[in-house]
């Protein structure tokens, strides 16, 4: 389980509720996984963001697979992965960063959210707390990891 922060191409007209309502309209759980398919343009924003990332924030390890393409920062506030397909895109954390500790891996991974936006084109949104990202509060995000991972481990160990 891992605490999970969205991001879409939001539609013409639409807010990022309506967008994410009709791509899930949209879904067939009987239809194959069509393969990714990414533009020209949609791969060079990927290198700008890879490229932008290893700049401002440290080295990422990236690999491509038939649906997306993957980043995973393994540094000194915690690990995340990213996953981007050309239309969306998804941070993932892991529930190991208890209280305080969560602080540093969300900032790290809001700033990165908010590179997603600049870089592809896409938007935001951290359901866990209810809040965007490009304006999200960056505390209130760590203290419900910090919150969740605190329970897990002194629940689930």
């Amino acid at each position: 389980m891992t605490y999970d922060i969205m991001f879409l191409r939001v539609l013409q007209g639409r807010s990022f509720d309506e967008t994410l309502e009709e791509i899930n309209s949209a879904y067939d759980p009987d239809a194959d996984l069509k393969p990714m398919n990414l533009t020209g343009e949609q791969r060079a924003d990927w290198d700008r963001l890879i490229q932008r990332i290893s700049r401002e924030i440290g080295p990422v390890t990236t690999e491509e697979f038939p649906y997306s393409l993957t980043l995973w920062r393994d540094g000194p506030a915690g690990q995340l992965q990213l996953d981007y397909d050309g239309h969306s895109a998804n941070i993932e954390i892991p529930y190991r960063y208890p209280g305080n500790e969560a602080l540093p891996v969300m900032a790290e991974a809001y700033c990165i959210g908010r590179m997603v936006e600049d870089e592809c084109g896409l938007e935001g949104f951290d359901y866990e707390v209810g809040q965007p990202v490009r304006t999200g509060d960056i505390d209130v995000a760590a203290a419900r990891l910090g919150g969740v991972a605190r329970w897990a481990q002194e629940t689930l160990t």
